[in-house]
């Protein structure tokens, strides 16, 4: 016997054989009928049953350790240089599975000593769940599959009817077993049949008409076995269950590391890949370890052979994920322009249809500044090289752009929902650029606004992003795009992400005086203020950021509107065109006490306003009692920015403005305000005199003492007879 298991050890097992039957019986009687399926209750009762020959077999089955000591580096047509430089095999550090452990050699036991067919069928069907180690010998395991399989198919070479869900279960684990052979030898030759090929031996077994799924299986191993030779029809088709697709994602790994590959292997893979992970229900921690160490290796990462073979990888998914998008980034910079149509550089660009769903399922650590620069490098040169280009790849090409800029997005955790874009995505303020790295954007910005809306919610989206619009040669063109993409006329998710770019890029828009054309200035001037502002009037739609008043999206126009405020070339603009009405709408909604920072902008807004603007007759409609609401609902919950000179200019006005309307401030008020000052000194007071704003500190300690003395007035009105 091939286990090397002596006539002694026969007798032992024998009777652990009739219980196993004994117990088969039994359940097919149960079923009332024979079993035509390994479906999860089959499985189990075969692991039940299996219990007891475990303890035979862990005595009796001579075994070495699962650990492999090759681990040669695979024949990868390698063609970029970057790959050269690879930091070695990938190993998942997986943990060994106890010889005692393995089922493998129970099912292997149950293929070549039972001989109730629907054992054997069943016993087949879990070849490719079970973990068959590289050392793990199964040469005769595959003789004899093949043998029974030749047994179901008659002189004419048809399947024998009531034999064709035997043949179908041999050749699947026949498949199966073949590929970890061709591992372990890093070859080809007669592992199937002695004295024939095994390419023949295939080629025979495809011309039997199977018609079941697993036939997929069976061509993608023909093409293994000589990948000079295309994929079969068969083998091409998407119509097959994932029970097939899951199978092949452990498989097609072999393909690449032992450079059996070809364009189509590589179409098979980008399909089994996105099935998997694309599917309505959420995929098992297994199915996308699979695919993610399927992704690794066609992009070139090394992965030991060990490691190939275990059926379950999922312990290992942080470091498949690393490794993974490590090396998918150094080919995605090593590019140099080209079509990318050669080997490892193809099948990257490739995954980047399925790139943001990995990084969705597996999660991804925040990468380096570095890494997000080196990402939106390759995007500039797409698109100068696009823009030089034919037509037809310059859509191509600006496509990929696209694909390039959202895996950016996704491994940096910015959303592209447009339902979330008020959600504070500006990570990127610490990247290391000049504003003209990024006057490549603008002019793509131009180019697409009008034609291509998702594109150009890409690019704002980058560029609210970055905290950054581009150099001065390109600032009127970016600020007259961004008021192009406010216009009623455009998406509301464009014109959102629109104001996001322009809040952004505030202190930019706010020095609009830099321009030097003064004719030029005042059309920006004229187009821009009215386009911010009718993002946030209300709309006849139905979108819920188009509300009257929506908190987060009136954060970002009150801190723009701040900003614009301190360049008095605006101020004819912000008042003319509505936005200090709009502001004063806003007092009843967020001037009331409540923990937000609109209070503080407002306040801001309106108090530079009328110290400049005394003509501004809107802020005639200001009551006492709302200019005290705003001063008081201010000091709730100022936003300190220890970065923002402004801010303690702004402060300094907050000051001079509470000292002025909490003249009408009541007993309560008092208190309320003296709490909140007192708790802003205590946290901000130290920081300030370090950062060499004893000044603005000062003046908040005086305001704090004389809403305290005016405090002690009331009691002392009190006790006046």
């Amino acid at each position: 016997m091939p286990l090397g298991i002596c006539s002694g050890s026969r007798r032992v097992l024998q009777p652990l054989l009739a219980t196993l039957s004994s117990s088969w019986d039994r359940f097919s009687e149960a079923l009332a009928g024979p079993v035509r399926a390994t479906g999860a209750f089959t499985r189990h009762f075969l692991q039940l049953s299996s219990a007891a020959l475990h303890k035979g077999l862990r005595s009796l089955v001579p075994h070495s350790s699962t650990n492999v000591v090759d681990s040669e580096a695979q024949p990868l047509d390698r063609d970029l240089n970057v790959l050269a430089e690879n930091d070695g095999t990938l190993t998942l550090h997986l943990p060994d599975i106890p010889t005692g452990n393995l089922e493998a050699p129970s099912v292997m036991w149950l293929l070549e000593t039972s001989t109730d067919p629907e054992v054997f069928i069943a016993a087949a069907r879990l070849v490719p769940q079970v973990e068959w180690p590289l050392d793990f010998d199964v040469s005769d395991m595959l003789h004899q599959l093949f043998d029974i399989f030749n047994s179901c198919v008659d002189i004419q070479a048809h399947i024998v009817p009531s034999l064709k869900e035997k043949a179908s279960a041999c050749v699947n684990a026949l498949t199966h077993l073949y590929y970890g052979c061709v591992l372990q030898d890093s070859g080809h030759g007669d592992f199937i049949a002695r004295g024939r090929s095994d390419s023949d031996v295939l080629l025979g077994i495809s011309m039997v008409d199977l018609r079941t799924p697993h036939h997929k299986v069976l061509g993608t191993a023909m093409n293994f076995c000589d990948p000079s030779s295309p994929l079969s029809r068969l083998s091409q088709r998407n119509t097959y269950p994932d029970s097939v697709s899951e199978q092949l994602s452990h498989l097609l790994p072999y393909h690449f590391v032992t450079g059996q590959v070809n364009e189509g292997i590589e179409d098979l893979a980008m399909t089994v890949i996105s099935k998997l992970l694309s599917s309505p229900s959420s995929p098992s921690n297994q199915i996308v370890a699979n695919c993610i160490l399927l992704a690794c290796v066609m992009v070139g990462t090394q992965v030991d052979k060990k490691d190939i073979v275990r059926i379950d990888k999922s312990s290992a998914l942080h470091r498949l994920r690393e490794s993974f998008l490590t090396q998918f980034q150094k080919v995605l910079w090593a590019w140099d322009g080209g079509k990318y149509s050669m080997g490892v550089t193809r099948r990257t660009w490739n995954l980047l249809d399925i790139i943001c769903r990995i990084i969705e399922l597996a999660g991804t650590p925040y990468p380096g500044s570095s890494e997000i620069m080196h990402n939106l490098d390759v995007c500039r040169n797409i698109y100068l090289g696009a823009r030089s280009s034919k037509q037809n790849y310059a859509s191509v090409s600006l496509a990929t752009l696209r694909k390039i800029l959202h895996f950016t997005f996704a491994i940096t955790e910015i959303s592209r929902d447009p339902a979330k874009v008020w959600e504070g995505h500006f990570r990127w303020k610490y990247l290391s650029y000049s504003p003209e790295d990024f006057d490549w954007a603008v002019d793509y910005l131009d180019f697409i606004y009008s034609d291509d809306h998702e594109a150009a919610y890409d690019i704002l989206l980058l560029l609210s992003s970055v905290r950054v619009c581009c150099s001065l040669a390109k600032k009127c063109l970016f600020i007259e795009r961004l008021a192009a993409c406010m216009d009623g006329d455009m998406p509301h998710h464009l014109r959102h992400v629109a104001l996001c770019a322009a809040y952004s890029a505030r202190e930019e828009i706010a020095s609009i005086d830099t321009i030097d054309d003064a004719r030029l200035r005042d059309m920006l001037l004229t187009k821009l203020s009215p386009a911010i502002l009718s993002v946030v009037c209300l709309h006849t739609g139905t979108d819920d950021h188009d509300r009257s008043f929506y908190r987060s999206r009136d954060t970002y126009y009150l801190e723009l509107v701040f900003a614009l405020t301190r360049n008095s070339d605006w101020h004819p603009h912000l008042s003319g065109d509505g936005h200090i009405d709009r502001c004063i709408s806003m007092i009843p909604e967020y001037c009331n006490s409540g923990y937000n920072q609109h209070a503080f902008y407002i306040g801001g807004i309106l108090l530079r306003i009328a110290d400049e603007q005394k003509s501004v007759t809107s802020l005639d409609s200001v009551t006492e009692q709302q200019w005290w609401d705003v001063m008081r609902s201010a000091w709730n919950n100022p936003p300190f920015d220890m970065y923002d000179a402004h801010f303690f200019e702004l402060l300094l006005i907050l000051v001079d403005g509470t000292k002025k309307y909490m003249q009408i401030a009541s007993k309560d008020d008092l208190e309320w305000l003296i709490r909140y000052v007192a708790s802003f000194v205590e946290d901000w007071g130290q920081v300030m005199q370090d950062m060499g704003q004893g000044i603005a500190i000062a003046a908040v300690e005086e305001l704090n003492t004389a809403a305290k003395n005016m405090l002690d007035s009331f009691g002392q009105q009190l006790l006046v007879p």
